[in-house]
């Protein structure tokens, strides 16, 4: 067991390190969308989806 543990140690390092980076970029993604911001850029002139997205 712990001779695989060294053995895979930097795979399993930098596979903590990415996860924690996916969780903190969907945990943004969260907070963004529950505090109504868009992640779309607001042009909705050129947007087929601009009525849907952004009502009045």
């Amino acid at each position: 067991m712990f001779a695989w543990l060294s053995e895979n140690l930097g795979t399993i390092v930098i596979s903590i390190v990415l996860l924690a980076i996916v969780a903190a970029i969907i945990a943004s993604m969260v907070k963004d969308k529950k505090q109504g911001k868009s992640s779309c850029g607001n042009n909705c002139s050129h947007c087929a989806l601009s009525g849907s997205c952004h009502k009045h």
